[in-house]
């Protein structure tokens, strides 16, 4: 079972609050979200960059 969750999840979940925050705030949130695309995207990277390393470092064995 995935501990991920999906677009539906995040949709279903957002409060009155958000939905009625003001364009300041929404912009707010927004960069909030870019960033934290931002260092999941690195994080994936991350763990591509030690498993190529951890496999090399085998291979060289």
């Amino acid at each position: 079972m995935s501990s991920e969750i999906n677009l539906q999840q995040i949709a279903e979940s957002v409060t009155r609050s958000v939905l009625n925050a003001s364009d300041k705030d929404l912009e707010g949130f927004q960069k909030i979200i870019e960033e934290t695309i931002k260092v999941r995207e690195g994080h994936k990277n991350l763990q591509k960059l030690v498993k190529n390393y951890s496999t090399s470092m085998i291979q060289r064995s």
